[in-house]
Parts: structure tokens; C-alpha cells; sequence
């Protein structure tokens, strides 16, 4: 017998027997939870998804690019890549600012990694994208407006 064929079947019935399991309700999968707090994803205003993160006036910086498109003509799928250059980058969020829930993402760096992100956000309206950036203990932001023309979150 081939071994990528018996390789093959030994996958797709093990994940068969875990599908039986989870419908049986024998397992439940677990939810993954955020490293910052609940409370900041859950926020429906800029103010208060930045309370929730621990974030108190953050200083406006240079060193923080945001590449997003200047128009999304889909609100549902925008791409927005966020590089800083600020040494000893711990954490980059991104807030949308309008959005019913404006904390989209927040992303930890550990180890000196590079502080560079690039992800897909959903965006209900034209509005201000932020990226607030964590390093040394303090915090640093960055700001691009992006302009929907077709809603994505309810619209």
C-alpha cells in the first residue's frame, strides 16, 4: 500500500472519530480568548476600547507606517498593513473608528520580532484607522482615513 494513501486514510478517519465526538457532545471545542482585555474588544467607542487596553494618550509618531487603501471598495474586506519602526515594539492594535465595536485587532510581539502586521479588518463606514503601537512601556499612534463606499459590518 502506498504510504501517503494509508497516510491519508489515518487522517481522515481520525478526524472522522473526532467529528462523531463533537456531535455526540463526548467533547467540546474550546473558545480562544484574547490576550487583552475583553472589555476593550467589547467597547463601542474609540475612548473606551483604549481604556479597556490599558492605553492613555498615546503620542502621535512618525515612526509608525499604515499602508490601507484610500478607498475600500468593500468594507467587508480591507487590507491594512501596519510597520513600526519604533525600537522594542511589544504590541500593535488596530481601531477602526466608526465601527459599532472599533477595536478590530491587537496583536503581542515577544522575543524582538519585527513590529509588522498585515490583515484583512471589516469596516461599516468611512472612517479613521488607527494603530496604536506599545513599546517600552508606552504608547504611540498613527492614523489613515479610509473611505467605504460599500458597507461591511450590517450594511
Amino acid at each position: 500500500m502506498n504510504a501517503l494513501r494509508r497516510n491519508v486514510l489515518k487522517g481522515a478517519s481520525g478526524a472522522g472519530a473526532v467529528a462523531v465526538a463533537v456531535a455526540a457532545g463526548l467533547v467540546t471545542p474550546t473558545r480562544v480568548l484574547a490576550v487583552s482585555p475583553r472589555d476593550a474588544f467589547d467597547a463601542k467607542n474609540m475612548a473606551d476600547a483604549m481604556k479597556g487596553m490599558g492605553v492613555s494618550s498615546p503620542a502621535d509618531s512618525k515612526d509608525i507606517t499604515i499602508k490601507a487603501p484610500d478607498i475600500a471598495e468593500n468594507g467587508a474586506v480591507v487590507p491594512v498593513e501596519v510597520t513600526s519602526n519604533i525600537a522594542g515594539t511589544t504590541g500593535i492594535a488596530i481601531i477602526a473608528e466608526k465601527n459599532a465595536t472599533p477595536l478590530v485587532a491587537d496583536f503581542d510581539f515577544s522575543g524582538g520580532a519585527q513590529g509588522y502586521i498585515s490583515t484583512r479588518i471589516k469596516m461599516g463606514s468611512t472612517s479613521l484607522v488607527r494603530a496604536v503601537v506599545t513599546a517600552g512601556g508606552k504608547s504611540y499612534t498613527a492614523t489613515k482615513e479610509v473611505k467605504v463606499t460599500i458597507g461591511g459590518c450590517g450594511g
